[in-house]
């Protein structure tokens, strides 16, 4: 199982928001690339970064510094959400070096753009869906969809998407745990892979997820906890190979 650092820019620095609030934020570096190369030099063999201003301004906002991460970095697996609306989008990324890209909003509001995507970009689309109470959470996870988060995903599956980040907003950040419960049950629908994120908070979260591997958890995004000191990601890290 995949253990994946979280980075989330916002005004060119690395922070953690509460529950997705931009207005409930905590700066844990400047250097957001000194972050990205210390994870790495942990063990991290891919890393999830998120441009939050660009999810609120619907368009890449903090990609210089996504760019240079990738360049400081050729050799790790790099996955970006936040901002990304259409193919160009998708296409410098990829150019600079990026492995995947994660579509969230623009995949509820256009379904159709992420099956455009999936053609045109095979094997480098991931599918964000944020939830809350079931329900899928959309532009910065300021307003609820009608759509169930089951119900979406199969749907996205089919049109060939590589793996899906499931969000539980109302965990994230809050240092509470994990919901495995709702992601596994997720798993078990459909037969791409689940990423699980949101309240990973301690080594007991990691051990409840590595469980649910078979039925489709291939990975975690860990967040504040790391940033927090209540995940050592070496041990974290030894945790899941031992298993």
């Amino acid at each position: 199982m995949l253990l994946i650092p979280a980075i989330d820019l916002k005004g060119g620095k690395c922070v953690r928001l509460r529950q997705g609030r931009m207005e409930e934020d905590t700066v844990f570096s400047n250097n957001p690339i000194a972050m990205a190369l210390h994870w790495v030099e942990l063990g991290a063999t891919r890393l999830h970064l998120i441009d939050l201003d660009g999810a609120f301004a619907g368009k890449p906002v903090n990609a210089d510094i996504i760019y240079d991460i990738t360049q400081a970095l050729p050799g790790i697996d790099i996955q970006v959400g936040g901002g990304i609306r259409d193919g160009d989008t998708i296409q410098t990324y990829l150019d600079a070096g990026v492995r995947y890209v994660i579509i969230g909003t623009k995949a509820i509001n256009a379904p159709h753009f992420v099956s455009d995507a999936c053609l045109e970009f095979p094997g480098h689309i991931i599918l964000g869906l944020d939830a809350k109470d079931g329900r899928i959470a959309i532009d910065g996870w300021s307003k609820l969809s009608r759509h169930s988060v089951i119900d979406i995903a199969q749907h996205f599956e089919k049109d060939g998407v590589e793996a899906i980040i499931y969000t539980d907003i109302q965990r994230d950040g809050m240092m509470n745990g994990v919901n495995a419960e709702a992601t596994s049950k997720l798993a078990e629908k459909i037969s791409i892979p689940v990423i699980a994120s949101g309240g990973v908070s301690s080594l007991e979260d990691i051990n409840e997820l590595h469980q649910y591997e078979e039925k489709g958890i291939s990975g975690a995004i860990i967040g504040r906890a790391l940033y927090e000191g209540k995940i050592n990601l070496t041990q974290a890290l030894s945790l899941v190979q031992s298993k």
